[in-house]
């Protein structure tokens, strides 16, 4: 039963976030004006300073594919402009990162599968508004990437935005633990889909469902004579480098295990390392430093893949503020636990002396879309799945009361956002385009609409 003490409260939390339109209106978060300073190729350069020089090409070429993947290689450039727009104070653990394809399905330790962010490399509290529009503006240009038209771009960035705004005041309703627990699952992406949609659906979680370690065994390792597995060379994205010999393993490892919790380092215990190399992964990832460790149990069909990933300070800590974490890795992973359903049982963070890094599977039940395959519908609902499990994951470290007070019943904030996403849309297929022109591609090339191999690039 809830006292008439806490309805007083939580009526004052919502009041005060009403009273925050006074100071920042709505319709404010409409506006998109470049900074006079503006310099993405300044931005972008500081960011390849901590990357592997060897990786930085990779990184250019997956980036040049689509404007919605010069998008996901750029979260430090728009990370620098949100900073530039209103916000209305209130603070929450913030992905850093929420672009559309960062988001997907997962497994619980219990082995079940769920949707909702999946990469936290940027997380950091801070302002809410940041993760709503690099979400919103993400679904964008992923529409006008494949080629929808501006109306159906506008739909899904509307429902993106309503439908955060509809959960944020469903959670705010809620008991603390209610939101801790509440989860998106299969069952309920089943029941969302319609039609030969839903069979559809269905399939693809069955898919995530297989896509394990045992799945990955055979198709990134291969038998050693005299027992055991390696690596199987794929240069430059997979690849055996000095780096990472048997010396390297036993100092990430051990200094890993330290990160987890008793039962979790018995059972890591029970393996033993077997081979490790470096991996190139993702988009806005790639030239950071990440490798790979095989470990294998009793039998060499038994493995455990750990993909050791470096952290680097966050793209939001000049904005923001910097991480009380010391540790990357750990901030990483703390900022995991709190937004996230339920974390990987190994996840964890190590060092080598070089980098700071966290840890987790490689292939743990995870699932995500390929936006060259959805309709115009499907996008929209879609968003709709995203927009709710961002509103869910705010809502375990931030005030919902608050924000939702502030949001209100009407669409007076989903359509400011949805304009702001079609302005900030413009200004970074500019960008995109004055990238390809500073790196000798044609502008033209691989823009709105580009070729279906360039849109599969755009997926890293």
């Amino acid at each position: 039963m809830v006292s008439p003490g806490d309805e007083s409260m939580s009526r004052a939390r919502a009041d005060a976030g009403r009273a925050l339109r006074k100071r920042v209106p709505r319709s404010s978060h409409a506006v998109w004006e470049p900074a006079r300073e503006r310099a993405p190729p300044r931005v972008l350069e500081e960011t390849n300073r901590r990357r592997v020089p060897e990786l930085v090409v990779i990184r250019e070429a997956r980036m040049r594919a689509s404007p919605f993947a010069f998008l996901r290689g750029a979260p430090a450039v728009m990370a620098a402009d949100l900073a530039t727009t209103p916000v209305t104070g209130i603070r929450a653990q913030v992905c850093g990162d929420a672009h559309l394809l960062n988001f997907g399905l997962f497994a619980t330790p219990e082995r079940n599968l769920v949707f909702g962010l999946n990469d936290f490399d940027e997380t950091l509290p801070g302002p809410w508004e940041w993760d709503v529009k690099r979400l919103v503006t993400s679904f964008v240009v992923a529409a006008r990437t494949v080629g929808f038209d501006q109306a159906e771009g506008r739909r899904a960035a509307l429902a993106v935005a309503r439908t955060y705004r509809e959960q944020l005041a469903r959670y705010a309703g809620m008991r603390l633990l209610e939101v801790w627990y509440s989860r998106v699952d299969a069952a309920t992406i089943i029941s969302l889909a319609h039609g030969r949609r839903r069979r559809a659906v269905a399939e693809r979680l069955a898919r995530a469902e297989h896509h394990t370690n045992l799945d990955a065994l055979p198709r990134l390792t291969e038998p050693v004579d005299g027992g055991g597995r390696r690596f199987v060379e794929n240069p430059p994205l997979l690849t055996h480098v000095s780096e990472c010999g048997e010396g390297w393993i036993e100092e990430v490892l051990d200094r890993y295990r330290s990160s987890l919790p008793e039962e979790r380092r018995q059972l890591l215990a029970r393996f033993r390392a077997d081979d490790a190399a470096r991996k190139v992964v993702g988009v806005g990832s790639v030239g950071t430093r990440c490798y790979v460790v095989l470990l294998l149990g009793d039998r060499d069909d038994d493995p455990l893949l750990l993909q050791v990933k470096q952290a680097t300070t966050s793209v939001l800590e000049p904005y923001a503020g910097r991480s009380r974490h010391r540790h990357h890795g750990r901030r990483v992973v703390n900022g995991q636990r709190l937004l996230q359903t339920a974390s990987d049982i190994f996840l964890g963070w190590t060092g080598d002396g070089v980098a700071q890094y966290y840890v987790r599977q490689l292939w743990d039940m995870k699932g995500s879309i390929h936006i060259e395959a959805l309709s115009p519908s499907d996008l929209v609902q879609y968003g709709r799945l995203c927009g709710w499990v961002l509103a869910r994951a705010h809502a375990r470290s931030g005030d919902a009361v608050a924000i939702s007070g502030y949001l209100g019943s009407s669409d007076r904030f989903d359509r400011a956002v949805a304009r702001f996403a079609e302005a900030y849309a413009d200004q970074s297929e500019a960008d995109y385009a004055a990238f390809r022109r500073a790196r000798g591609s044609p502008a033209g090339d691989g823009g709105r609409g580009g070729s279906a191999n360039q849109r599969k690039g755009a997926e890293g």
